[in-house]
């Protein structure tokens, strides 16, 4: 019973691992490319929520429950999908501290920008640019981890 309890909690805080930074990044997006101050504020405000809430536990979720279905399957770290979804787990999350830390920073400048009644700085549009390309490799890596834990791929011979 152990591990069916284990791998479903694995693939669940995948799913809002995903979900969440798929829906934060899409409605931030839609956000900033209205334009609307108020609503960037608010939008701003929800993600960085939201990575609270959802994120932060699944990323230390994922890690544990994968390695504990690792250790009760016998597997070895060094097994080549493993350690090539290992090696991609961290580089989603060496994207995603920066991109926390640029959502915080982009939520202060659009709240001020909201209650001075401002526009927003060159700087908040600096940061936005640079928070959508991190988020490209983040995106790219799950999605590679998700197809490297389903098809367990054996590479060379």
């Amino acid at each position: 019973m152990e591990y069916p309890l284990i791998k479903a909690l694995h693939i669940l805080s995948s799913i809002l691992l995903f979900g969440t930074g798929l829906g934060s990044a899409f409605y931030k997006w839609m956000a900033d490319r209205s334009g609307d101050v108020r609503h960037i504020a608010m939008t701003n405000r929800h993600v960085v929520l939201a990575d609270w809430l959802f994120t932060t536990p699944t990323v230390v979720l994922q890690p544990l429950s994968g390695l504990w279905l690792a250790h009760l399957l016998g597997l070895p770290l060094t097994t080549p999908w493993l350690a090539l979804s290992l090696a991609l787990y961290l580089l989603a999350g060496a994207c995603w501290l920066p991109v926390l830390a640029l959502q915080i920073r982009m939520r202060g400048m659009a709240e001020q920008a909201r209650d001075t009644r401002q526009p927003l700085p060159a700087q908040y549009w600096r940061d936005a640019q640079l928070w959508f390309w991190l988020g490209w490799p983040a995106f790219t890596s799950m999605v590679v981890i998700v197809a490297l834990m389903v098809f367990k791929p054996h590479f060379g011979g």
